[in-house]
């Protein structure tokens, strides 16, 4: 064999293997976030269960000043099961069959992706279904969204060191944000947007700040609107942030780096002022340190959509991870 058909021969072997190879790779999922691409007929999609569907996962966003769904839902006939809407991230597929059934498969088309199957007999057995495991589906989804943005914010980061020094935490916060105000136990960081900005905030107050066996929405309530009256202010005198009174928070108890935390979502206003937006709040009780670490989104976008904002604060703050004390 001469030199001219083994180099031939070894190219087509080299283009062979890598083809073969990408051929094995899973795609990589596209599409915007908080989207789902719902695979219905068009006879299902526009009669009870389409209702029902579109009533479960595009209900409104708590914590927001007005309302927003909580996720896009691109609908397509289940014949079109294949191309781009097998691209994103979160999948439901509906359809009548044999057998009554939910299945959830992780990458069937892409990757990372939720794959949701369900079946059934009758639309009744189809609705009954959906009834049972939406609350699971709607927990994976927005698991796997925060993930997703997890991702995109930890390609380019600002440096952890300032905060990971004055807090003893990691947090994987975009470079788009700015430090605007740095004092002992707080911290300030906003991103300037079109039309307005996003804003995170770090403190830390001793344990007791919270009381467990009071309201724990007014404790915690009274404890940001001190921060806000400290620390945060319009360009005018007495504009200190506060929590607004007119809509009671939304309070949750979670669990986040293994520690019990409070999670607060409502609005804020300025005092005497005409600025507002929705925040999102993490008192995080850290008895290693014997403080409530403290990490708060919120935005200022009156004339955009929040939903996706306030999505980008939850997921900065949910990379959290507590530095263990050295005994």
């Amino acid at each position: 064999m001469n030199k001219a058909h083994f180099l031939f021969l070894f190219v087509s072997l080299l283009l062979f293997s890598c083809k073969k190879e990408n051929n094995l790779m899973p795609r990589k999922t596209t599409g915007k976030i908080n989207t789902i691409s719902v695979i219905i007929d068009d006879q299902l999609w526009n009669g009870d269960i389409g209702d029902s569907i579109r009533n479960k996962f595009a209900s409104p966003v708590i914590g927001l000043p007005q309302e927003e769904p909580l996720f896009n839902i691109n609908q397509y006939p289940v014949k079109l099961l294949e191309g781009f809407m097998t691209d994103t991230r979160a999948i439901i597929v509906v359809k009548k069959a044999d057998e009554n059934k939910f299945e959830i498969r992780k990458n069937q088309y892409a990757s990372p992706q939720n794959v949701f199957h369900i079946s059934g007999k009758t639309n009744t057995d189809i609705l009954a279904c959906i009834e049972k495991n939406a609350l699971q589906m709607i927990q994976i989804i927005k698991q796997a969204e925060i993930a997703g943005s997890q991702r995109i914010n930890s390609l380019s980061l600002i440096d952890p060191k300032i905060i990971e020094n004055k807090f003893h935490i990691g947090l994987q916060i975009p470079s788009g944000y700015a430090y605007v105000l740095q004092k002992s136990n707080f911290m300030w960081l906003k991103k300037e947007i079109i039309g307005g900005n996003t804003s995170l905030l770090l403190y830390q107050v001793p344990l007791k700040a919270i009381n467990k066996d009071t309201d724990l929405s007014t404790s915690i309530i009274k404890m940001r609107d001190s921060i806000g009256h400290l620390y945060i202010s319009g360009k005018e005198p007495d504009t200190n942030m506060m929590t607004e009174e007119a809509y009671a928070p939304y309070l949750f108890k979670i669990n986040l780096d293994g520690k019990d935390t409070y999670e607060t979502k409502g609005t804020w206003q300025l005092n005497n002022d005409f600025m507002s937006g929705p925040f999102i709040n993490y008192a995080i009780v850290d008895a290693d340190y014997n403080r409530i670490l403290v990490l708060e989104g919120f935005c200022y976008a009156p004339s955009k959509d929040k939903r996706d904002l306030m999505h980008e604060l939850e997921s900065i703050i949910k990379s959290v991870v507590v530095v263990k004390r050295v005994p």
